[in-house]
C-alpha cells in the first residue's frame, strides 16, 4: 500500500499539531502521545504497513513545510520525531500482541493435534490455516536429542531452513513438543520425512528420530505421533541406537511386550538361574543380546566383546548349564531371544520383576 492510499482518519489533527508545536516550540502533551499510539495501533490491526504510514506523515510535513521560517522549522522537526515515534511505538505494540497471539493459537492447535483434543471437524479447519489438509493421511516423525529443544533453538531453526530450502511450501508442520523436534507430513511423502530425521539427527548433536506410520484424519496424526514416542520409549528400554526408527519395524515388540506379567515370568523361568553365576546374570544377558545382535555368528559376538572365541563359546555353555537352554537350538534361542528382549525391556537383573 502506497502513502496515498493511507486513509486521512490516520492523520486527524497531525497538521494542527504540527504548526502550533512548530509556532510555539511545545513538545507533544500526553493525550497527544497516546492518541498517536492508538491510532498506529488500529494501523496496524488494519493490516497497513508501518513504512507506507511513515512516508503518509512525512508527505504531511513536507506540504507544510514551505509556510515555515527556520526556526519554526527546527521545531517542526522535534515534533516529526516524536510523532512518528509515537505513532511506531503503537504500531509495534499491535505487532507483537498480534505476534504472542498467533503464537498462543498454534501452540494450542499443536496441543490438540497432537494430544486429540477438540472436535474433529473444527480441528480440520483450524489446521488448513497452517498447512495441513486433515482428510489426507499423515505421518510424524519426532526426533529427540540430549539436550531438549524449543521453537527458538538453533536446531528448529536450522531443519525448517533444511527443509522449506528442499521442499518449498508442502504442507508440512514442524514443530515442537515437551523438547522435542515433530515433523507432520503427508502419509504419501515419505521423502519428507526421511529427509527431516537426516536433518533432525544431525541439527541435535545425533539424535535419535522415530517415524510413525502413516494414518488418515485428525486422530491418524496422533496414533502415528504416538507411535513414533512409543518407539523412542522403546528404544530406550531395549537399548537400540539405530539413528532412525520406523515404526513398522518395531511391531514385534509391543506384541511380545504386551502382557508384562507373561513376559515377566518367561524372563523369571528362563533366565533367573544366571544369577547364581560368578558375576550375575547381567554378564550373561549382555553375551545373549551380542549373539542374537551378531545373527548368531560367536566369531562376530566375540569380536564385539573384545573376547576370543573360546571365551565366548564357553559362555554360552554356561547359559546352557545353568537354564537348560541351548542357544545353538533354534527352539531353545527363540525362547532364549525373547526372553532377552523381555529382560532388556523390563530393566532385569537391575530392576526385580
Amino acid at each position: 500500500m502506497t502513502g496515498r492510499e493511507i486513509p486521512d482518519e490516520y492523520l486527524e489533527g497531525y497538521a494542527r499539531i504540527l504548526a502550533e508545536a512548530s509556532g510555539t516550540g511545545r513538545r507533544l502533551t500526553r493525550d497527544e502521545l497516546e492518541s498517536l499510539r492508538s491510532r498506529g495501533e488500529r494501523a496496524a490491526e488494519a493490516g497497513l504497513g508501518l513504512r507506507a504510514l511513515v512516508r503518509r506523515y512525512l508527505t504531511a510535513t513536507r506540504q507544510s513545510w514551505p509556510t515555515l521560517s527556520a526556526t519554526q522549522a527546527d521545531r517542526a522537526l522535534a515534533v516529526v520525531e516524536q510523532a512518528i515515534d509515537a505513532f511506531a511505538e503503537g504500531h509495534e505494540r499491535a505487532q507483537r500482541l498480534a505476534v504472542r497471539q498467533e503464537e498462543a493459537m498454534r501452540r494450542e492447535f499443536i496441543d490438540d493435534l497432537l494430544y486429540g483434543r477438540s472436535d474433529l471437524g473444527r480441528l480440520a479447519e483450524r489446521a488448513e490455516r497452517f498447512g495441513l489438509l486433515l482428510s489426507r493421511a499423515h505421518a510424524v516423525a519426532v526426533a529427540q536429542g540430549s539436550k531438549p529443544v524449543e521453537d527458538t533453538h538453533q536446531a528448529t531453526r536450522q531443519v525448517e531452513s533444511a527443509l522449506v530450502s528442499r521442499f518449498g511450501e508442502r504442507r508440512i508442520l514442524l514443530t515442537t513438543k515437551d523438547g522435542r523436534l515433530i515433523c507432520v507430513a503427508p502419509g504419501e511423502q515419505d521423502e519428507v520425512l526421511a529427509f527431516f530425521a537426516k536433518q533432525a539427527h544431525a541439527a541435535t548433536d545425533g539424535g535419535q528420530v522415530a517415524i510413525g506410520r502413516a494414518h488418515p484424519g485428525a486422530g491418524g496424526v496422533v496414533h502415528s505421533y504416538e507411535e513414533a514416542l512409543n518407539a523412542l520409549d522403546l528404544a530406550d528400554r531395549l537399548h537400540l541406537h539405530d539413528p532412525v526408527l520406523h515404526t513398522a519395524d518395531l511391531l514385534v515388540y509391543p506384541v511380545l511386550t504386551r502382557d508384562r506379567q507373561a513376559m515377566a515370568d518367561l524372563v523369571r523361568n528362563t533366565l533367573g538361574p544366571l544369577q547364581s553365576a560368578r558375576g550375575g546374570a547381567q554378564l550373561f544377558v549382555d553375551t545373549l543380546t551380542t549373539y542374537f545382535d551378531s545373527g548368531c555368528i560367536a566369531a562376530e559376538a566375540a569380536r564385539r566383546l573384545n573376547l576370543s572365541v573360546r571365551a565366548f563359546t564357553y559362555r554360552l555353555e554356561r547359559i546352557h548349564k545353568l537354564t537348560g537352554a541351548d542357544p545353538a537350538d533354534s527352539v531353545h534361542r527363540y525362547t532364549l531371544q525373547t526372553a532377552v528382549i523381555g529382560a532388556r525391556f523390563l530393566g532385569w537383573p537391575g530392576n526385580e520383576i
